[in-house]
């Protein structure tokens, strides 16, 4: 038994390897069974959603398969691949990035997080709706995962504050060996103390109280009580931050990788589709997002009590000294960070019209910006990288005419808003790759044909209702990102949903939209979601926490989304009718599938 455990330990630590040498192997019987070339394609993607779910090989090098296996098995030309990593959709995307970075540099984001706390309030259920409200909002521009990293010690510092320490167990012990023991040990943490204990302790001469057996075992009863509610306040507190991430990030293009996929692969299959930008993104995807906040934060704060009168029993005096405490320390941090420096103000700025100019280039309902320019050369891609090209040369500080005339003046030069090597050591590069190792698989999709053949599976279901169809796709989508990374899942279904909804004689945006969107909608394990890791690395959560509150979660953002298609969707998206950028590629389907068949007959 021995050697068998050793020999198991030596294959668990070489489970990398294993996967990346036997999971071409395990596929190879795909390459005898399924049609030459598409089957040759499905090998390629199925090899790469093994190793992105297993993470046998870092994600950007899985990412990077296509530029070798594609032209290798004749699927597609290293000349047509390449391009596919810089389209102007993954420019776009990268100047979401480095904004984020130029954000995170001057210290911005905590100045808008630490503004929004003290504007809401500091009652428990007020402090959650403002955790997940600055969270949202940052993670609309930033990653879900640096937001999240970001929230959790604000969250820790405010929870600090609110409680002090959550560890009252060995306080309890130590109050049955006596008050005076408790006075001994912890004299210096009088305030983290509950205030059914720290009543006791006098701070002039020492002396306490003489308390019968029967008081001091209430008070031990009160004080395992208000533990529980402040254990489950805890989780609430830590529980909503990764939650919001998750559904701040789809409320903007850029926002999160999925959202950039699906604009990729429309650019692919339907060239003439041009429905899909920022603001039309934003325009759908905004108002879903603030009515789900709104929803999570009533169950989040419903579950974890900080709704419940019954969940917040103390003396009314010692709530409104715990919420004092919790006011001077948010607005003592936000103290530590002085007045608006010159540098805030200038991203401020710069950010507010970044994001104005892209609402406005195309709006859709009006003529936008761009049409002063000639029609088809601007994209939001151009947008974007104009303003870094910005950042990186504005002043950080601000400019003044005596430094030109004044001798003893440094000679140091102001510094830009933005430097290259912060961009060089900051931006996560293999995101970028990541995202043009789905457009990759999405062109060898469409060159190998494998698109027309996924359609050819699917006609049993050309019967079933569109709306059918979009709980079905949310139901399978939201469950596979559940244990699946959402980038792999939504390469993989893109090109399915799209036949699907051809052959459903439906606009192909009705079932693409909503399995994009419920992509990021993976609430229930730690493992869903970088962010729900992060959150669960505290050690206060349980999987059962993320598991009771994430499948509500999940069930609702399903429904949300279901309204939001069949509502307001329609007219964005003019979805009502089936358009002609979809008829146009069907009968391009056909026409390749019919001469396919002669061929072979």
């Amino acid at each position: 038994m021995g050697k068998i455990a050793v020999v198991a330990k030596k294959v668990w630590r070489l489970r990398k390897s294993l996967v990346v040498c036997l999971g071409p192997l395990l596929l190879s019987p795909i390459l005898f069974t399924a049609p030459p070339k598409e089957g040759k394609c499905l090998y390629v993607i199925l090899l790469m959603a093994i190793y992105w779910c297993t993470e046998a090989l870092p994600i950007a090098v899985t990412s990077l398969l296509p530029i070798s296996l594609f032209p290798l098995l004749g699927i597609l030309p290293s000349s047509k691949v390449c391009p596919q990593y810089f389209l102007d959709t993954n420019a776009l995307f990268m100047s979401g990035l480095i904004m984020a970075l130029v954000i995170e540099e001057w210290n911005l984001h905590r100045r808008i997080a630490l503004s929004v706390l003290l504007f809401v309030g500091t009652s428990p259920s007020m402090l959650i709706l403002g955790m997940m409200t600055t969270t949202a909002f940052l993670s609309m521009w930033l990653s879900n995962t640096a937001t999240t990293a970001m929230m959790m010690p604000i969250a820790n510092a405010v929870l600090q504050s609110l409680f002090g320490s959550i560890e009252l167990t060995q306080k309890s012990i130590m109050l049955k060996d006596g008050i005076d023991g408790l006075d001994a040990k912890d004299k210096t943490s009088k305030e983290s103390i509950p205030n059914e204990v720290s009543c006791f302790i006098t701070d002039d001469s020492g002396s306490h109280p003489q308390k019968s057996e029967t008081d001091v075992n209430f008070t031990l009863a009160q004080q395992e009580k208000e533990r529980e509610i402040q254990k489950r306040l805890w989780k609430g507190f830590l529980i909503c931050i990764p939650y919001a991430a998750s559904i701040g990030g789809t409320a903007t293009l850029t926002g999160t990788t999925p959202n950039l996929l699906l604009l990729g692969q429309l650019k692919t299959h339907f060239p003439g589709c041009n429905l899909v930008n920022f603001a039309s993104w934003f325009m759908f995807c905004c108002p879903l997002a603030i009515l789900f906040l709104f929803v999570g934060w009533l169950w989040i704060a419903f579950l974890y009590g900080g709704l419940n009168p019954w969940s917040w029993r103390q003396k009314k005096t010692s709530n409104a000294e715990a919420q004092a405490r919790v006011r001077t320390k948010i607005k003592s941090d936000y103290n530590k960070l002085g007045p608006l420096t010159f540098a805030e103000g200038a991203v401020s700025v710069f950010f507010t019209f970044f994001v104005a100019l892209l609402l406005t280039r195309d709006p859709k309902f009006i003529p936008g910006w761009a049409t002063i320019f000639q029609q088809g050369y601007v994209s939001d891609a151009v947008t974007g990288m104009s303003f870094v090209i910005v950042l990186c040369f504005f002043p950080s500080q601000k400019p003044s005419l005596k430094w030109w005339f004044n001798p003893k003046a440094s000679a140091v030069i102001n510094p830009p808003l933005l430097s290259w090597k912060k961009i060089q050591r900051d931006l996560p590069w293999n995101v970028i790759i990541l995202l043009g190792g789905g457009y990759a698989i999405a062109k060898g999709c469409e060159a190998s044909g494998l698109s027309i053949w996924f359609g050819n599976q699917l006609q049993p279901l050309v019967n079933i209702k569109p709306t059918t169809a979009v709980i079905l796709i949310c139901l399978l989508v939201t469950c596979f990102t559940e244990f699946a990374s959402n980038t792999a899942t939504i390469v993989i279904m893109l090109p399915i949903v799209s036949e699907l909804a051809m052959h459903l004689k439906v606009n192909p945006l009705y079932l693409m939209v909503p399995t994009t969107v419920v992509g990021s909608y993976a609430f229930m394990l730690p493992i869903s979601t970088p962010p729900n890791s992060i959150a669960f690395a505290t050690g206060f959560l349980k999987v059962s926490d993320m598991v009771k509150s994430g499948i509500v979660m999940n069930i609702s953002g399903i429904l949300l989304l279901l309204l939001a298609i069949n509502s307001w969707g329609l007219y964005v998206f003019e979805l009502s009718a089936y358009p002609d950028w979809a008829r146009i590629h069907m009968e391009g389907i056909q026409n390749i599938t019919r001469i396919y068949l002669n061929g072979t007959m």
